[in-house]
């Protein structure tokens, strides 16, 4: 049983025997009774049903009482999120410039925090874990709006936005069978580790916040630079970028609607304060179809959890557990101890030599257009010698993918070359071997195209077939039309001069260079 699984219900009856010790309606007056004698204000308020202030928390912490959380347990996660706010306000135009600005969106605001109903709970929790303020929960809806399939301009992807370089830094695979910088758990785990450390470095969280969008060297350098110059350096101090400028407002103008939604006339969807999903844990490779159905959720519904899978298959040496809708999670389990028929449809499989789509799959023994849509193959594409491709289970490859491939399979391509079969004559003194180094070729396969051994002896004029790339073989093509051109110009009659000499038919003026010899006879002639 998932270690998630176990904590819940434990919390649960914590949380009803706690409410079992509550006073009954009868027992009011006595909440009402003054405060005694070194009474904490904090306990008093929460024995009264309010929810104590950040600074009233702050205060019980600073004088050693035990009692640090209310006595209440909020139901809904925005409540919760409210309690854990932690950041310092920034008063300033461009927060309320953004406050009116989703205010005035109340689709998009709508639509956003619908869509972070799956991932909010586990990123509060772990924020909560690590003692940081809950404002961060809020991020993902400045970064991505709670997409974790966003891609942006520059390549950044997932709810957290992480670039390529970026993931690699804090452990997010990216290879063809997975991107970690979409998975939620990975990408989450990720982001926070960032975040914790940038706040460790500018013991600042608006600073924190400015080097996650812009970076860390940038932002250090701008403190620098304003340290020489003897002014500040806050955030509202240190020079920034115009999006970074407005990276904070807008994180805090979202909190701002979060914590007071009446007051910008904002609708914000309820969301339990419970799971909304569970890692199962699988132990075998499994199709995205298989474990939708024995879940009895949609493959649509099942990616939105799982969205680093980019292929049609889990693979259990690198994805030990799927996420799967809470209510869901059972009935999977029982399901698949149950099922006795196969659970994947595809393996992967390691290209032992450059080789065409075309081929590949005909090895495969699938059809050439599914292998290419399967692996995002573009058009034109060669597939490198020690590529990772999935393909069909079948034979010998009926197996689960083991963990080296899962983890470092990576699509090779190179640009493939299409042979023009294209005709040319040999010239004098010509051998097959000078023919060759002429067109780039080796003589062997020269020799093999037109049935001739390595050593034949070249006639000049002798028809000769090379197959050549498409570019080379139009020059081929116009080389062999302008051999044919000045061949047939030298075979003309001249004209008789006035000496009896032979003088070269003139041709009129093309634009193009002439031969030094045509340019004189040329020239000899108009002089006559």
């Amino acid at each position: 049983m998932n270690r998630h699984r176990l904590w819940w219900p434990l919390l649960t009856a914590i949380f009803l025997s706690a409410c079992s010790s509550l006073p009954a309606p009868d027992e009011a007056a006595e909440l009402e009774a003054p405060v005694q004698s070194g009474e904490s204000p904090y306990l008093l308020k929460a024995r009264r049903g309010g929810n104590p202030t950040l600074s009233e928390l702050r205060t019980e912490s600073s004088i050693g009482l035990r009692a640090v959380a209310p006595l209440t347990v909020p139901t809904d996660l925005w409540d919760r999120i409210r309690r854990g706010f932690a950041m310092e306000d920034l008063d300033s135009e461009p927060v309320r410039e953004r406050e009116q600005w989703y205010a005035a969106r109340p689709e998009y605001i709508e639509r956003m925090t619908a869509r972070s109903n799956k991932y909010l709970f586990h990123i509060v929790e772990e924020l909560e874990r690590r003692n940081m303020p809950t404002e961060l929960a809020l991020l993902p809806f400045v970064e991505s709006a709670f997409n974790p399939q966003a891609v942006s301009s520059a390549s950044a992807a997932g709810m957290w936005q992480f670039m390529p370089a970026t993931g690699k830094d804090f452990d997010l695979t990216q290879n063809m069978f997975r991107d970690d910088r979409r998975d939620v758990l990975a990408s989450t785990r990720a982001a926070l580790d960032y975040l914790e450390r940038l706040n460790r470095q500018f013991n600042d969280w608006h600073l924190a916040l400015a080097a996650y969008n812009w970076g860390q060297g940038n932002v250090a350098k701008a403190i620098k630079r304003n340290q020489s110059q003897g002014l500040g350096t806050s955030y509202t101090e240190i020079n920034l970028p115009q999006e970074t400028r407005q990276y904070v407002p807008k994180l805090l103008a979202i909190k701002n609607i979060v914590a007071q939604p009446e007051r910008f006339r904002a609708k914000l969807p309820g969301i339990g304060n419970h799971p909304f999903f569970d890692a199962v844990p699988i132990k075998r490779d499994m199709d995205v179809a298989k474990v939708a159905e024995l879940a009895g959720v949609t493959e649509r519904d099942l990616r939105q959890l799982n969205p680093s899978i980019n292929k049609p298959m889990f693979m259990a040496a690198v994805n030990p557990s799927v996420l799967l809708p809470w209510d869901n999670a059972a009935e999977f389990e029982a399901k698949l101890a149950s099922h006795s028929g196969p659970l994947a449809s595809w393996t992967a499989w390691k290209a032992p030599r450059d080789m065409t789509v075309a081929q590949a799959a005909e090895q495969h023994g699938v059809d050439a257009g599914e292998l290419r849509e399967l692996n995002k193959i573009p058009l034109r594409m060669l597939v490198k010698a020690g590529s990772a491709l999935l393909v069909p289970r079948n034979g010998k490859l009926d197996m689960d993918v083991p963990e080296h491939l899962a983890d470092h399979g990576q699509l090779l391509l190179k640009e493939e070359i299409i042979l023009v079969r294209t005709q040319i004559k040999a010239r004098k003194g010509d051998t097959l071997a000078k023919l060759a180094q002429r067109y780039r070729l080796s003589a062997a396969k020269v020799a093999d195209w037109n049935d001739l051994s390595p050593k034949a002896r070249l006639k000049p004029g002798q028809q000769l077939v090379l197959q050549l790339p498409q570019r080379e073989a139009r020059i081929a093509a116009a080389d062999e039309r302008s051999a044919e051109t000045a061949a047939a110009g030298k075979a003309k009659p001249g004209r008789k001069g006035e000496k009896g000499g032979k003088v070269a038919a003139a041709k009129p003026s093309s634009g193009k260079a002439r031969s030094s010899r045509d340019l004189k006879v040329a020239l000899d002639s108009k002089k006559r």
